[in-house]
Order: C-alpha cells, then sequence, then structure tokens
C-alpha cells in the first residue's frame, strides 16, 4: 500500500502538507535508512555484516507530511559504501529524470549525497545565522521519517529481535508491515497520536519527544554509511 505520487497535483498536496505543518516550501518527502537485524543465512559468509558488527538488510524509505511511506527499498546488505543504495535504485533514476516538480526536493541526513533533489545540513563549522536556521528547519522536517520508522518499530514486534526467515521472506515481512502501517495510519484514531510522536511546543519551541522513543532504539540502527540492494519497491 504505496503511494507515489502520479501527477504533479498529488505531488503538490503533500508539499503543502509540509509547508504548513514544517514550515519546508518546496518539500515533497523525507528519506531515511534503517538496519533491519537478520539472522545471517546459511553460508552467506558476510555478504550481510555491517559495520555495526551484526548481521542486517537495509530499509530505505520515503515518508510523506503524514507518516506514510511513499516509497521503499528493501534489501540492501554488506558493509556499507557511500550512496549506494539511493543512486542504485529505481528512485533514484527516477529523480534524476524528472519525477518531482520543478525545485522540488526531498530531505536526508549527512548519510545521502547532496543532489538538486536532495538537500542535507550543514556540515562545516562555523555555521552562519542563516545556515543555523536552515539546518534547524531541515531537522525538523526531516523527523518525520524517524518518527514513522520508531512507530513501525514500536508497533510491529517482529523487529524487536533480528528475524529468522530466508531472506526472501524477511523482505516481504517488512515490505507488509510497512503497507500495514500506512493502512493502520490512514484508517485508525489510535494507531498513532499526537503522543507517539514528536511535538513542539509553539510557545516554548521545545520538541517533546515522542513515546516510541522511550524503547530501544537499537532495534533499527541508522545508516552511517550506504550499500547496495537487491530489492527495491516502487509502486502505484
Amino acid at each position: 500500500m504505496f503511494q507515489v505520487p502520479a501527477s504533479h497535483e498529488e505531488w503538490n498536496v503533500i508539499e503543502r502538507g509540509f509547508h504548513s505543518r514544517w514550515n519546508f516550501p518546496g518539500l515533497y518527502g523525507a528519506i531515511d535508512g534503517k538496519h533491519v537485524l537478520i539472522r545471517a543465512p546459511p553460508d552467506c559468509g558476510s555478504d550481510f555484516f555491517n559495520y555495526k558488527g551484526k548481521n542486517s538488510i537495509i530499509l530505505l524509505g520515503v515518508v510523506n507530511d503524514d507518516y506514510c511511506f511513499t516509497y521503499i527499498n528493501i534489501g540492501a546488505n554488506r558493509r556499507c559504501s557511500d550512496g549506494g543504495v539511493l543512486l542504485n535504485s529505481s528512485l533514484s533514476h527516477e529523480l534524476e529524470n524528472g519525477m518531482l516538480p520543478t525545485g522540488g526536493f526531498f530531505v536526508g541526513d549527512v548519510a545521502f549525497p547532496q543532489k538538486h533533489y536532495l538537500l542535507k545540513p550543514y556540515q562545516h563549522t562555523p555555521l552562519t545565522h542563516d545556515q543555523k536556521i536552515f539546518n534547524y528547519r531541515l531537522s525538523r522536517a526531516r523527523r518525520i521519517v524517524e518518527n514513522a520508522f520508531g512507530i513501525l518499530v514500536s508497533r510491529f514486534r517482529i523487529f524487536e529481535k533480528p528475524i529468522a526467515t530466508d531472506v526472501t521472506v524477511t523482505d516481504k515481512i517488512i515490505h507488509t508491515a510497512c503497507a500495514l502501517h500506512n493502512w493502520l495510519r490512514k484508517t485508525s484514531n489510535t494507531y498513532l497520536t499526537r503522543e507517539n510522536v514528536d511535538f513542539e511546543n509553539v510557545d516554548t519551541g521545545e520538541i517533546i519527544p515522542g513515546s516510541w522513543r522511550q524503547e530501544n532504539l537499537a532495534l533499527l540502527p541508522s545508516i552511517n554509511r550506504i550499500g547496495s540492494n537487491h530489492l527495491d519497491k516502487l509502486e502505484n
């Protein structure tokens, strides 16, 4: 249940949501990647052994302004190298060929390559005042994908320990969990509440952490470096 917008008007609905909710005009999605821990398949050698010393496959996701996944890529393995999951995916090809409306972009963290369609925080120091404001607003907007992953792992307990199935079955489990997340977000009033996700106190500017952050954040470790993929999904 992934709905990649098929027209500029559908993309613009997402952009208006990011603009009104997160004060970030021109934004069409937040992207992030997580390691999903697995039990190593027999005779796989180091194929799934990541830089954290565990076996995993990578889930790359793009999330819209309403915490729903619009795109997922499942299955990158091996120790991670810069940019591979995104650059080798169908998403990268579509982005390079004008998938987003003119001037539109996604936001990601420093693990991703800088592109005209993908913005990430300034890293150099010292930062100017304007750069600090940009980083602050980008962080606010990108937090939505962190929360989507957090809700996913807190609701679907299959992620509590390494998944011990054949890799092809593991891919299907992850895909199904993401699809159910979208469906429940759209149909249930209790699946995701204000207390579950980060929100900002408009009077003080303080970010109030979502309840999922009180749980074990190591269940889906973040990607610091990114590698190749063996399965991706781009569906209408």
